[in-house]
């Protein structure tokens, strides 16, 4: 069966409930592994086995002041290790991303993750979703935020993990989804 590892950082529980959805949807069609970088920037040391054994890996970070978290970076950047070997090459990538705002420069964050994957010689799945941006659409609706490179998120400071819309977790079981059934596809050819 075809394996997608998420890995992802959350610093205050949103990244890691939208990496549920993630996972949710992406088990539609493969087995599902998720890898959270701790507080501290660091993943158990099995979790490069996964990610070495993965089909597909989707990143996941808060989008914090532009960019990825200082955890999740330190994670980007002890992948250096499996780099060197090219372990990652041809394997496919996604990632996703929640700040606050609902712009919050998360793109900026999406284009860190992709040129992660670049880097590792991996290839790059977007979301496949068209946006919500009639104007009949409410912000509960898919891909409302309207990204194109990976799933997007945007969840108030003040709200609770609990209180994340529908519509955006709705994208991310769908993104999480179409990487799994492009990773399946791959797989056979």
């Amino acid at each position: 069966m075809t394996q997608v590892a998420i890995v992802y950082h959350s610093g205050y529980g949103h990244t890691r409930r939208m990496a549920q959805a993630v996972a949710d949807g992406a088990a539609q069609a493969a087995e599902v592994h998720a890898i959270a970088v701790d507080a501290d920037g660091n993943v158990p040391d099995a979790a490069w086995d996964t990610l070495a054994a993965a089909d597909a890996i989707v990143f996941g970070s808060p989008t914090y002041m532009g960019s990825v978290s200082w955890q999740f970076k330190k994670f980007a950047d002890a992948s250096s290790k499996p780099w060197f070997g090219q372990k990652w090459k041809d394997k496919l990538a996604a990632g996703f991303t929640n700040s606050a705002s609902m712009n919050g420069d998360k793109h900026s964050t999406l284009h860190y993750l992709m040129t992660l994957a670049m880097q590792h010689s991996m290839l790059w799945v977007g979301t496949g979703l068209m946006p919500s941006n009639s104007k009949a659409a409410t912000r509960n609706d898919i891909n409302y935020v309207a990204s194109f490179a990976g799933a997007m998120a945007s969840t108030p400071s003040d709200a609770s993990v609990e209180e994340m819309l529908d519509g955006d977790l709705q994208t991310a079981r769908l993104f999480g989804l179409r990487v799994a059934e492009q990773a399946a596809r791959l797989a056979a050819r």
